[in-house]
């Protein structure tokens, strides 16, 4: 008879049955409809063999008529498992409890998030959803649904055009749009546009006030570009923001040099990862063990100290990284290298400028080879906007 899920429930056991011709026991026990399965011949005076606990008292009477002898080895199933229970019931108590612990715990909020909300409409909404009993704390189950919630806090909150409300484990988090007003035109005071560098006009234009220079026209530093006088000079002027948008054609110079000869070094993409506990200085391994195998490699060391609620505890967590690297002899030729030069001579050049700069032109002015190195020096032209705001002060 195969092992069963009742078996399990009324509990069965492992005998070792000795005796001269233990046969005659088990055929004694078909007789008496004992059940007995995965029986196993050990040697010729002795079977193994499972039986259940209910017919593992029957068996006395059986053994004296066949001269047997019975062993119980091992025992399963309900009836041991709960005697178990009953003779460590403190153990089995602390388990209840912690269950019955974690239960109510899940049952709680413990987190509520706001994303999307100025600190105006977010402190809104927390008065609110407080006034609802949403808070840390608070049971689950004694709170509206999300359908609810999110009905009501959008109805309540002013300033917000809609709220999203969604229950994440114990965490519950409202997602706000609010509403956008047309922003107020800025006011500028008046005042004069005046030149940030020497450059020649490229282009010229003027929303408000009065243009001093025209397209081709060379400025240097401190020059006014646009005047916050309207009208003529003879007649009635009046005084406005100036607002323009001049841009002037700069020149730049740039010096770089690349070794025509080089040694790199890049990373293979294999890694080796160990892992500590860092006590007082001592690294105690706890995974990752063996020595290095790289040759050539690169270290990350990543630590984290361990915390006990709100306390730092003097251990920390360290993480290291060995990542493999291999070593490459780079060699340029003379028109490579002067290729190489230029490209990163204009990306050293775009931190320097605005962003919304343009470079036109560029052109090498000269061009050397010493030293195993290739030296270029580089004028370029950049289209930028060189004006700057001048405050005019009454009565100057």
């Amino acid at each position: 008879m195969k092992n069963n899920w009742m078996n399990v429930v009324r509990g069965y056991v492992r005998v070792r049955i000795n005796g001269p011709y233990p046969e005659r026991f088990l055929n004694r026990c078909m007789e008496e409809d004992i059940s007995i399965w995965h029986i196993k011949r050990i040697s010729e005076d002795e079977i193994v063999c499972f039986m259940d606990v209910e017919d593992a008292k029957r068996v006395r009477p059986l053994l004296r008529m066949t001269r047997c002898k019975i062993t119980f080895t091992k025992r399963w199933g309900g009836p041991f498992l709960l005697r178990r229970m009953i003779s460590r019931s403190g153990f089995v108590s602390g388990i209840l409890v912690f269950l019955a612990v974690m239960a109510v715990m899940s049952n709680m909020v413990w987190n509520i998030e706001v994303k999307g909300a100025s600190p105006k409409v977010e402190h809104e909404l927390r008065q609110v959803i407080t006034e609802m009993g949403i808070k840390r704390g608070s049971f689950q189950f004694s709170l509206p649904s999300v359908e609810y919630i999110q009905r009501d806090v959008s109805e309540l909150v002013s300033g917000a055009t809609w709220i999203g409300v969604r229950q994440k484990g114990t965490t519950y988090e409202f997602e706000v749009v609010e509403q956008k007003l047309p922003e107020e035109a800025e006011r500028y005071s008046p005042r004069h546009l005046i030149s940030t560098k020497e450059a020649i006009i490229h282009s010229v234009f003027v929303e408000h006030g009065q243009a001093l220079v025209r397209p081709n026209d060379f400025v240097r530093k401190g020059d006014m570009l646009v005047s916050g006088y309207i009208g003529k000079e003879d007649g009635e002027q009046e005084l406005v923001p100036a607002k323009a948008t001049i841009l002037g054609e700069i020149w730049y110079k740039s010096e770089v040099s690349i070794p025509l000869e080089s040694v790199t070094t890049s990373l293979t993409g294999e890694k080796k990862t160990k892992h500590y506990f860092s006590f007082a200085g001592l690294d105690i391994p706890i995974w990752g063990f063996g020595k290095n195998k790289y040759q050539t490699f690169e270290e990350v060391d990543h630590k984290k100290p361990i915390k006990f609620f709100k306390w730092s505890l003097p251990i920390q967590y360290r993480k290291l990284e060995l990542m493999e690297s291999s070593v490459h002899d780079r060699v340029y030729t003379k028109e490579e290298a002067i290729k190489e030069a230029k490209k990163r001579a204009k990306v050293d050049l775009t931190k320097h400028i605005p962003k919304d700069a343009e470079i036109i032109g560029e052109k090498v002015l000269h061009e050397t080879v010493e030293n195993g190195k290739v030296n270029l020096r580089i004028h370029y032209q950049v289209i930028e906007d060189i004006t700057s705001e001048q405050p005019i002060i009454q009565g100057d």
